[in-house]
């Protein structure tokens, strides 16, 4: 039987976010000021839209209601998704991340700014940016290997349509 509240609400919330197609990565409640808010993060591996998320809170939220879940008191509920910059947690997490680039926290020390071009069950390969003109070189990390794992936000990076158009011309 579970133990703590989190543990509670993943048990009532997982089986309507599957029913989704979507992933409950994570619950959190929190006290704001004197009222709580119960956070929950949806995603899946082709992202999660507006309509789903819509959709999946009106669901958790009855549910809720019909529980005692949250206790007495008022709370309010937030549904999203894990934002841009997620932390690699999961294998999935990996494989959604795949052409993005992300920065490694080594187990060893150190950092790493790869691009993943892929992902299997022992870890990724990647590809390391090359500096001042020089090429880009390949490097491959064992999960057992990483401590951290953070998608990075880009800004200019140019799509694989846009480098195939330049390549062409």
């Amino acid at each position: 039987m579970s133990t703590t509240q989190s543990e509670r609400l993943r048990e009532l919330l997982e089986p309507l976010v599957t029913a989704q197609s979507l992933d409950l990565e994570e619950i959190a409640v929190d006290s704001v000021g004197r009222k709580r808010v119960l956070r929950v993060v949806v995603d899946s591996d082709t992202g999660a839209d507006l309509d789903q998320i819509a959709d999946v809170s009106r669901e958790l939220s009855a549910r809720l209601d019909e529980s005692d879940a949250m206790g007495e008191g008022e709370y309010t509920l937030e549904v999203g998704t894990p934002g841009a910059e997620r932390a690699l947690t999961e294998h999935r997490h990996y494989t959604r991340a795949v052409d993005r680039l992300v920065r490694f926290q080594l187990a060893e020390g150190g950092e790493l700014v790869a691009r993943i071009l892929d992902v299997d069950d022992e870890g990724v390969d990647l590809e390391v940016p090359g500096v001042k003109g020089r090429k880009a070189t390949s490097r491959r990390l064992a999960f057992a290997q990483i401590d951290k794992a953070r998608v990075q936000v880009e800004f200019n990076r140019k799509d694989k349509k846009d480098m195939k158009e330049e390549e062409e011309a």
